[in-house]
């Protein structure tokens, strides 16, 4: 029960959310944009907002449910690839509800990760 009793931590305070938006590196792709900073606290931890432009609360509750499943392996990927730790917030988009978690998953490998290693390796040497 130790592993699964705390899936991820979760950005939950609109402050938090706008200093993001406002301060973090921005990611775009198909199926979401992430605004990413790196953090000192011990743990990485994801924001996930869904606006009403993607439909219905079906929609949007599954496009969370699909970005926080691609999340939680990606987290743990991430972690051991880097020593770093990310404050990262996932904004849906319209074609979110209609993919696969694997499909996120893939895009959070490929045009993330490498931005997120490059962010820690700055970061790495200034300090």
């Amino acid at each position: 029960m130790g592993d699964f009793s705390k899936r991820f931590y979760t950005i939950k305070k609109d402050r938090e959310f706008r200093y993001l938006y406002k301060k973090g590196d921005c990611c775009v792709s198909y199926g979401f944009v992430c605004y990413f900073r790196p953090t000192g606290r011990r743990r990485n931890r994801c924001g996930i907002v869904t606006g009403k432009k993607i439909g219905n609360a079906v929609k949007r509750n599954r496009s969370r449910r699909v970005i926080r499943e691609a999340f939680r392996i990606f987290d743990h990927e991430l972690s051991e690839a880097t020593g770093k730790r990310f404050d990262l917030v996932f904004v849906a988009r319209e074609q979110t509800a209609a993919m696969k978690s694997d499909k996120i998953l893939g895009t959070m490998r490929v045009k993330l990760k490498p931005l997120l290693l490059k962010k820690a390796g700055e970061t790495g040497a200034a300090g």
